[in-house]
Parts: structure tokens; C-alpha cells; sequence
């Protein structure tokens, strides 16, 4: 997909519908009008917003924090002082903002809380792609993201060294618990899936047994996802897939914590998918202070 935000922010439709949805979530905080800073600041007043890290991570984000004071007021100077990917520490700057109080108040929270989020994604995902070690097995997400925000989640999946799943229902076939029990088995849902889509889609099947992953293979399914498996299990089923048909992708899911991807990894896989990155991660610290860094939030 893309590697870096720039790779699809410079494109005219992709850039088009950020900036929208950056208005709806603009429209959705100010309202009729930023009623404390109408009534506390004078009008044209002029300041330098400074966003720095209040915590160590890695930084996802940044052109969009741009996009967003640039939909708020074209007139800010936006400068950034640290790069998606960087790994930051506290009290690092990472960018600096400058020109309209009014302008800079208003569109603070939505792209702090956007490059929070994102950040915090990215840092999580970090953290499993190092767990891998030497092994030849790639970390991805799931659609289990935010509503309206999926494009963006996963982006900051790749900014932290992961990749990414499939990004909708329209993307892939894959077959899992409830398919399997109202198609009437792996088989008869596999073989319906063949007939119905092109040649070029890929279909995954969720087995949650050696005895399922190898009849999964043996109706031609192109990805097997070892679903909650033990690691012993997965090691097993891996060994045996790979002598069955070594073209297919093997894939675990299913409460991975970081203390257990070393050994997931080291049994056979290629991929492993934890829904968590999306889910359960903890934003990052950032703040944004007018003129100067306040005292004791600096490195």
C-alpha cells in the first residue's frame, strides 16, 4: 500500500477525501465557534504552537497534523521537526506551528489527538516487530479498526515495521467459524467461494485444528490461519502443511502478546495478525504549548 503518508497524501482524490473527513471532524469539535478562544484571546493575536513528545515512542502522523491546521487556516506555517517512523524521546519537538492564536487553538486538539492515536499505533506495532527477531514472518493488522479511520490506523501499522491485512470485505475471501458452519463445512465453503469470485482473489481459511488447517489445504485454499492455537500445535501443523503444499501461507491469530511472538514466530509461520495493534494500544503523550515548552515537560 503505501510506506510513507506522502506516498498517497500527493495524490489529488486521496488528498481530496482526507481533507474532508479532516472538516467533518473539525465541523464535529468547533461547532458554531471555539467559544473559549473568542472570548479570551484577542483577535489577531499571533503565537508559536510547539508540539513535543511528553513520552518515548515512535512518531506516525505528522503530514496529517499538517493537513489539519492547514484545513483550519492556510495561513499557519507548519514546520516539521521529526518525521513519520523517527523513534522520539520525551521532550523531543516535532513540530512547530505558528501564526493565528485563534487558528492554533482551534485545530490543537483534533491533530493532537490524530497524531496521539496514530503514534501510539505505530509505537505497539514496534514493539511485536521486534519480537520476531531473525525469523522470515511479517506482523500485520486486522479490520478491527476504528470506524472511519481505517485507512489511517493501518497506515501507522506500516510506519511501525508491520503490514498490512486485508483492508475490507472486498479484499479477500476469508472463510472462518461461522462461514464454516452455515457454508456446511471447509470444503463446501471453499469450493462455493471458488466458483463465485475471480481467479485473481486469494482465499484464507480459520482452522482451529491440525485435522481443519490440513483439509483447508487439501481444498485449496491459499492461506491458512492457525486460529488460537498452542504453539506446540502450530509447530506441528506447520511442519506438516509445508511437506502438504509449501506455496501456502501460513498465518497465526488469537491472543498474541508480545511475550509470545518470539515463539510463534520460531514455529513456522509467515505471518502473524494481532487485532491489538488497532484495538487495544495506548495513545502517545503529545502535547502542544504556546511560545514555550512548559517546565518539566522537556527532556
Amino acid at each position: 500500500m503505501f510506506e510513507k503518508m506522502s506516498d498517497w497524501a500527493i495524490a489529488g482524490p486521496a488528498l481530496d477525501t482526507v481533507k474532508r473527513q479532516l472538516r467533518e471532524w473539525l465541523e464535529e469539535d468547533i461547532g458554531s465557534g471555539d467559544a473559549t478562544t473568542m472570548a479570551t484571546v484577542p483577535a489577531g493575536h499571533v503565537s508559536r504552537g510547539i508540539i513535543h513528545a511528553k513520552q518515548a515512542g515512535v512518531l506516525a502522523g505528522i503530514p496529517l497534523a499538517k493537513l489539519v491546521f492547514e484545513v483550519v487556516d492556510p495561513s499557519l506555517s507548519f514546520q516539521a521537526q521529526a518525521a513519520d517512523g523517527d523513534r522520539v524521546g520525551r521532550g523531543t519537538v516535532l513540530a512547530v506551528v505558528e501564526g493565528s492564536t485563534h487558528s492554533i487553538l482551534t485545530g490543537e486538539r483534533l491533530a493532537l489527538n490524530l497524531l496521539q492515536r496514530l503514534s501510539g499505533i505505530a509505537t505497539k506495532t514496534s514493539e511485536y516487530v521486534a519480537g520476531i527477531g531473525n525469523h522470515p514472518v511479517r506482523i500485520v493488522d486486522t479490520r478491527k479498526t476504528t470506524p472511519g479511520h481505517r485507512t489511517l490506523e493501518k497506515y501507522a501499522v506500516r510506519i511501525g515495521g508491520g503490514y498490512n491485512h486485508r483492508f475490507g470485505l472486498y479484499d479477500a475471501v476469508m472463510i472462518k467459524d461461522n462461514h464454516i458452519k452455515a457454508a456446511g463445512g471447509i470444503t463446501a465453503a471453499v469450493s462455493a467461494a471458488k466458483a463465485r469470485i475471480p481467479h485473481t482473489m486469494k482465499i484464507e481459511v480459520e482452522a482451529e485444528s491440525l485435522v481443519q488447517a490440513r483439509e483447508a489445504v487439501e481444498a485449496g485454499a491459499h492461506i491458512v490461519m492457525f486460529d488460537n492455537m498452542s504453539t506446540a500445535d502450530m509447530t506441528e501443523a506447520a511442519r506438516a502443511l509445508r511437506g502438504l503444499a509449501p506455496h501456502v501461507v501460513l498465518e497465526a491469530s488469537g491472543g498474541i502478546v508480545p511475550s509470545r511472538v518470539s515463539e510463534i514466530a520460531a514455529c513456522g509461520v509467515d505471518v502473524i495478525s494481532v487485532g491489538g495493534l488497532t484495538h487495544s494500544f495506548s495513545a502517545l503523550d503529545i502535547s502542544l504549548d504556546l511560545n514555550a515548552i512548559k517546565k518539566g515537560e522537556s527532556a
